[in-house]
């Protein structure tokens, strides 16, 4: 299940990546658009760590990629994939570290896992949401060849308030071809 890309590992996560899985789900600026509050204490950390060691990237349900930077080995971010009953949908998400954001990580990290989806696990859609203040990662997937298919208007309730959800999709053949 080990990806690799020019500049990063997409790897299972291990115990030792919970402080620093902490350190940037603690950054407000990482945090704003996403489920959890920040700061993210280290035992959340570590028991979100414990979660994802035992999902699998193969079957329904949620698997959590840890994105090491080949550099200097170091844990930069997160891509989440959420693999649908009928192993043909996901889900995708995705958080980088503020000082790696901009630097087309995310970008790399995402593609990576959406090779191996289509092309290796042979599914038919990935979707993706985000919140609709977020531009940075409605671009990243529009960058990808996602079509923006909708607006959620107040669908989701976080952090005290009502906020609009932008849905996005790609589909095999368009993945496959280069649509």
């Amino acid at each position: 299940m080990l990806i690799t890309t020019e500049r990063l590992i997409l790897r299972r996560f291990r115990p030792a990546d919970a402080p620093v899985l902490a350190d940037y789900r603690s950054d407000p600026d990482v945090a704003r658009y996403q489920s959890w509050d920040a700061p993210f204490p280290l035992l959340k950390a570590e028991a979100a760590v414990a979660s994802f060691m035992e999902s699998s990237p193969d079957i329904p349900g949620w698997f959590q990629y840890a994105i090491e930077r080949i550099e200097d080995r170091r844990l930069i971010g997160d891509v989440a994939v959420r693999m649908h009953d009928n192993r043909k949908q996901a889900e995708i998400g995705f958080s980088l570290a503020t000082a790696y954001q901009k630097q087309g990580f995310a970008t790399e990290a995402v593609r990576a896992v959406l090779d191996r989806l289509f092309r290796l696990q042979g599914l038919h859609k990935v979707t993706g949401e985000c919140d609709a203040r977020n531009v940075a990662s409605a671009g990243l997937m529009e960058r990808l060849g996602f079509t923006r298919e909708g607006t959620l208007r107040q669908q989701t309730f976080i952090k005290g308030e009502w906020t609009d959800d932008l849905i996005y999709g790609v589909l095999a053949t368009e993945w496959l071809t280069g649509e």
